[in-house]
Order: structure tokens, then C-alpha cells, then sequence
């Protein structure tokens, strides 16, 4: 057998027994083997043609991986500096999962059956389902407890439930809690007075409502943990660079490195930016029946994530992984995690053979992912005032492309959240080496502070 070499990555189609004395290792992982090599862009020599190497037919798999090493989270993020972050907690950041413990795609259900899984026709006209209007005496509530807050002279960056109580509401939002995790995974609460407040005011009531759901992670390199959607005039073509968000740019479907993101519309646009959501296991579902080998391939491994830049030091440029998981525990439920600007991006890398392009097979499972999940969505329009809260292990979220008011009008804006749940406290088990993590996931470069501008930088 001839292995095929791409950088220093190895494409070998078979697996297979063999013990060749040299430099390069095989690892065995689950179902998959590969070999991997020393970090160098030469090209690398053969294996010896007098190894015997019995094998059986299995898919092949590129990989970049050294040989037994598995991410680890290298510093704590519990006892972090607080002069940097106020509550002692670092956000982890991206990591590669662990791959020892990713499930083979024979190990997928065929079905999945529960809460998590709805139509469009479930809720399109049940609104009473999914919508919370905010009653009077929630909002006063609300209101009373955000003014005292920016009376204490807290920095926003310290806001949480100990210093934003919410006797009434909070047991509203615990509830809503269990359902993001475990039940349907979405919520629209209507009539939050953002048309009233000011701006900081409209902050510090959104974060106060997040930490009963969640702990704020940073969701760029800047170390926002209040984020803003928002047209500053990026280029979406530059997606290698360009974080979508920033642009009036289409958003596919896609779902955020948080287990739950929120979204506070502040200002609406004259056109478009309308919302679509997905439940990933009814999407899952239909793949099973009408398409296994783009659902086989979603297991596999094998995509190659970009991190545009955000990287701390001695982390690379991507994280390789597959797009959908089984639960390492827990309640072994299916977890996607997925964003296609994401996958497409690596030209730069790919190009120079430092790591695999997207063959046609992931290609077309991506269109025919998107094409699905287009099918299966349930559409609305974030009027002022409104919160969507969405789970993102079992959710994907999407946004039509638009066009904003001529100035002076305002720009269409919508204020973000990501929230962790960790595994400790109702979260998914997680494949990922930060599954206990208090503020697993988000994105973190380094010891950059946490920030919650009150508009887009």
C-alpha cells in the first residue's frame, strides 16, 4: 500500500497491523488508525516496501495530529488573575476535541426520538409555544434591579446572578433554562424596553437576564463578552479574516461556540435580517433516511475549522474535528457544531498543501447539510424588543442577508450573548477537554481581558 503525503499528513485508506522501526508513528483511534509525522513541510519518504501490512478496507482519513497527543487545557481557568478577570474565571477558548473518545459513525443513532426534535409545523402557528411576552411586573422588576446595579458602580464585566436578583423573573429563566438544554431549545421573549433604556441600561438588564442561564464567554479575540451584530463596513468576502457577524452579509446555518447565544434586537434594518432556526436532530433525522453518507460523513473527523487569527500563542491556525458528536457520557445525545464561513476559509493553508482542501464528498455533504436544514426552519423577525435565546448543541441558526436605513437613521443592531453551561451544571457532556469548564468554549487569545463595549468596535 502507498501512502499518500500531503505536508505532514498522511492519507492512509486501509486499516491495518504493522510495527516499522522509524520516525513516524501510527496511532489506533476507535475505529480509525493513521499515521502521523514530524511537524515538516517536506515531503516524507515511503513506508518500507518490505513491511508486511495485512489490512481490511475502511475510509480513509487525514489527519495532522502528533502520535498519543491529546489537547489538554494547559492553564486553569478557575483560579485565573482577577486583576484581569473580575470573577477569577478565564473563558477556555477553542480547542480540538478528543479525538480517543469521538464515536465511530456505526455507533449513531439511526433515529432520534424526544423533546429535541420539532417541525416547523410544531410551532408556526402555536406561538404561545415559543414566545414570552415580558409582563409589567417583570419588566418593572427588571428595570429596578438594572438601575441598582449601575448605581453599585460594578463594572458590567462583574455583573451575576448574586448581584442581579430577580426574585420573580429568575424562576421564569431557570425554567427557561432546562428547556434550552433538554427540550426544544429556543425561546423569543417580546416587549424588553429597548426603545425606552439607554443604552447601557438595555446592557446591564440583557447580562443581568444571561447569568440565570449561563456564564459569559468571550466571543472574539478582543474579549468581548457583550458582542454587537452589526454592519461596521467589513468585507464579507474576506472570510478568512471577516467575522459575518460585522457585515449585512447572509449567515448560513451555523451554531456559535457557546452552548447558548442571545440576541437583543436594539435596531431593526429597512430590509431583510430576518431569522431562521433549526432542530440539528430532526435535520439529523432526515439525513439518516435520505442521505447516510453525508450523515457518515459529518462524523468523520476531518474538517478543518479556521480560527481567523484569534489564536493564543502556540496554537494553530485551525482546529480539526468532526460536525456532529455523540456525548462523551452523559446522556449520549447527538451534538452538532458546525459554521460553514468556517470550512471555507483555509485557502490559504490548503492551497500551500499544509493541509487538505474540501473534497467533493465534504462538499456536497455541506450543501446538502445547508439545503436540509433551509427545508426543515422555522422563520421569524426579531422586532425591537425582542430576545431569542437558542441552545447551540442542538439548534442551528440562520440570517437572510440585508440592507440598512439610509443614515441618520440607525443601523440595524442586535446585542449578543454566549453562555456556558458547563457539564457540572446541567450541560452536555461535551467531547472536548473543557467540557467542566465553568466558561467552556468561547473565544479567548491569550490573557486578553474581558470587555463589554456598549457598541461595535
Amino acid at each position: 500500500m502507498a501512502p499518500f503525503y500531503r505536508g505532514r499528513h498522511v492519507l492512509i485508506s486501509h486499516t491495518c497491523e504493522l510495527s516499522i522501526r522509524s520516525k513516524y508513528s501510527i496511532i489506533r483511534s476507535s475505529s480509525f488508525i493513521w499515521q502521523s509525522s514530524p511537524s515538516t513541510s517536506k515531503p516524507l519518504p515511503t513506508l518500507p516496501t518490505t513491511t508486511h501490512i495485512p489490512y481490511t478496507m475502511a475510509p480513509g482519513i487525514l489527519v495532522e495530529e502528533p502520535a498519543a497527543q491529546l489537547p489538554q487545557v494547559t492553564k486553569s481557568n478557575l483560579d485565573a488573575p482577577r486583576h484581569i478577570f473580575p470573577d477569577g474565571i478565564r473563558t477556555s477558548g477553542q480547542h480540538p476535541p478528543l479525538y480517543d473518545v469521538l464515536k465511530p459513525y456505526s455507533e449513531f443513532p439511526k433515529e432520534i426520538t424526544g423533546r429535541t426534535v420539532w417541525k416547523r409545523d410544531d410551532f408556526i402557528n402555536n406561538p404561545e409555544k415559543w414566545v414570552h411576552p415580558f409582563t409589567d411586573e417583570e419588566v418593572a422588576e427588571l428595570s429596578a434591579t438594572a438601575d441598582a446595579f449601575i448605581a453599585s458602580g460594578t463594572p458590567l464585566t462583574g455583573i451575576s446572578k448574586e448581584n442581579f436578583v430577580l426574585p420573580k423573573l429568575g424562576k421564569v429563566l431557570t425554567d427557561l433554562r432546562e428547556d434550552l438544554l433538554n427540550g426544544k431549545g429556543f425561546i423569543l421573549f417580546k416587549r424588553f424596553p429597548a426603545d425606552v433604556w439607554g443604552p447601557e441600561k438595555n446592557a446591564v438588564a440583557y447580562m443581568g437576564l444571561g447569568t440565570y442561564l449561563g456564564y459569559f464567554v468571550s466571543q472574539n479575540g478582543r474579549g468581548h463578552v457583550l458582542g454587537h451584530v452589526k454592519d461596521v463596513g467589513d468585507d464579507p468576502t474576506q472570510i478568512h479574516t471577516v467575522r459575518i457577524y460585522r457585515t449585512a452579509a447572509r449567515q448560513f446555518f451555523h451554531a456559535d461556540d457557546g452552548d447558548i447565544v442571545g440576541l437583543l434586537c436594539v435596531h431593526r434594518a429597512q430590509e431583510g435580517g430576518e431569522s431562521d432556526i433549526v432542530s440539528v436532530h430532526n435535520v439529523w433525522n432526515i439525513l439518516q433516511k435520505e442521505h447516510p453518507d453525508v450523515a457518515e460523513t459529518l462524523t468523520k473527523p476531518i474538517w478543518y475549522f479556521d480560527r481567523k487569527g484569534e489564536v493564543s500563542d502556540g496554537q494553530e491556525e485551525w482546529v480539526r474535528q468532526p460536525i456532529v458528536y455523540i456525548e462523551n457520557g452523559g446522556q449520549g445525545r447527538l451534538y452538532c457544531k458546525w459554521d460553514p464561513y468556517y470550512v471555507k476559509s483555509l485557502t490559504r493553508f490548503s492551497d500551500k498543501g499544509i493541509i487538505p482542501p474540501l473534497s467533493e464528498e465534504q462538499l456536497h455533504a455541506l450543501k446538502v447539510l445547508e439545503d436540509t436544514c433551509q427545508q426543515e426552519a422555522l422563520h421569524m423577525v426579531l422586532e425591537v424588543g425582542d430576545i431569542q435565546f437558542l441552545s447551540n448543541a442542538h439548534l442551528l441558526h440562520a440570517r437572510t442577508a440585508y440592507r440598512d436605513f439610509a443614515p441618520p437613521a440607525p443601523r440595524r443592531h442586535l446585542l449578543r450573548l454566549w453562555l456556558a453551561t458547563p457539564e457540572g451544571e446541567g450541560g452536555w457532556a461535551l467531547p472536548m477537554p473543557d467540557s467542566h469548564e465553568k466558561k467552556r468554549g468561547g473565544i479567548q487569545v491569550n490573557d486578553t481581558p474581558p470587555r463589554a463595549p456598549l457598541d461595535a468596535e
